[in-house]
């Protein structure tokens, strides 16, 4: 059975809303913070670990899956939900972002993208088609669209002609769309562009998808302004009643301002990679565990958090585990990051039951970065 959105609460100042879905009979809010298990795993943690910290949707990495170890193995074992024993909703991304990255100019061609497979040095081809394919095997209760991912520095004639392309895909990649459990979602592109935004979102609305994601917003190192104005042109021309999803954001403000611009869904491997570099996310900013002066600190990462970390260990005992390189420290700070961006989701759905999100925005913005701080 396909999830249903119902919008519940518009905020009165700006574009946010709090909506909700319903999966296997339990109530999950909008906006969220989805953490991504690329290889059917969120890195360290197990999946009753990743429920305790409240997460809803979680995202999994169809080129990843493909390669390894198979989409007709996980469909062999009943599934992505049997074979990595999650119950939640999952979602998964259709392996253009990888293979984009992998692939030559030259390789990309209206058939789809060829490519070396990073393992092996094998040549690969992956078409809408075949994205689709495999989803369907995974049998995810959100599937991506596969999308040409053209970087923000790519030229506007580039843009233009790349959106067009990803248009036609959405179109042959919905046809062979074939779960009839699993929803759809079609995929935004046009950078910092308003008439290529627009021309993205109301041909991909006239395919028809259950829900809409903005891309190209967190690939090739896009100043804030240029993202935050692909947010704003994006949404405006999606329908007010289908999940909006922002592909690859994970900092913190930016989920805030993706949000004020209407946006529902986040993901990001940062909390994650962050917590394997020593780095905890707290409400004055990041802090980095591997510095010496919490060799004698003890007490948690933050008095205010109230994951598994920061209800049973310090910031010594953590500093201790990064320095002599054990993997329980980097699973202690994932918990603690992914929980705190989690918390921070919930926290803006407050604000916007009670119409003061821009107020809970600017008190975030001295707490995390200073009274000085401007967007770049």
């Amino acid at each position: 059975m396909k999830l249903e959105f119902k919008v519940k609460k518009e905020e009165k100042y700006t574009k946010a809303r709090v909506g909700e879905f319903i999966y296997n009979g339990k109530v999950y809010e909008t906006p969220m913070f989805m953490p991504v298990g690329t290889q059917a795993t969120v890195k360290t943690l197990s999946p009753e670990e990743v429920t305790s910290c409240h997460a809803g949707i979680i995202l999994a990495n169809t080129y990843h899956l493909w390669l390894r170890p198979g989409e007709n193995i996980v469909a062999a074992a009943g599934g992505l939900h049997k074979f990595m024993n999650f119950n939640g909703p999952i979602l998964t991304d259709s392996g253009g972002f990888q293979v984009f990255s992998l692939a030559k100019p030259k390789d990309i061609s209206e058939e789809g993208v060829l490519f070396k497979n990073h393992i092996n040095g094998d040549k690969l081809l992956l078409t809408p088609e075949k994205s689709i394919e495999i989803q369907n095997k995974l049998d995810s209760d959100i599937a991506m669209s596969f999308d040409e991912c053209p970087p923000a520095s790519a030229s506007y004639d580039y843009l233009k002609n790349s959106i067009e392309r990803t248009i036609r895909w959405a179109k042959r990649g919905k046809e062979a769309h074939k779960n009839e459990n699993q929803m759809l979602f079609g995929i935004i592109q046009g950078g910092a562009h308003e008439d290529l935004r627009k021309f993205s979102a109301l041909e991909t609305v006239k395919i028809g998808f259950d829900g809409y994601s903005i891309g190209g917003v967190a690939n090739d190192h896009e100043s804030k302004r240029d993202m935050y104005k692909a947010f704003e042109f994006s949404t405006k021309y999606l329908p007010e009643d289908k999940l909006r999803y922002a592909m690859g954001i994970g900092e913190p403000i930016d989920i805030l301002e993706g949000v004020i611009r209407g946006i529902d869904l986040f993901d990001c491997v940062s909390p994650t990679r962050l917590a394997r570099h020593g780095h905890a996310l707290t409400k004055y900013g990041k802090i980095n565990l591997k510095n010496a002066k919490y060799k004698e600190d003890f007490t948690p990462i933050s008095k205010e958090c109230d994951c598994y970390t920061c209800k049973n260990y310090t910031k010594a005992y953590i500093k201790h585990l990064i320095a002599c390189e054990e993997t329980f420290g980097a699973r202690l700070l994932s918990i603690h990051n992914i929980r705190f961006l989690i918390k921070l989701t919930e926290e803006i759905r407050e604000a916007i039951k009670k119409d003061t999100l821009l107020d809970y925005r600017d008190e975030f913005i001295r707490n995390y970065f200073g009274e000085d701080y401007e967007e770049k």
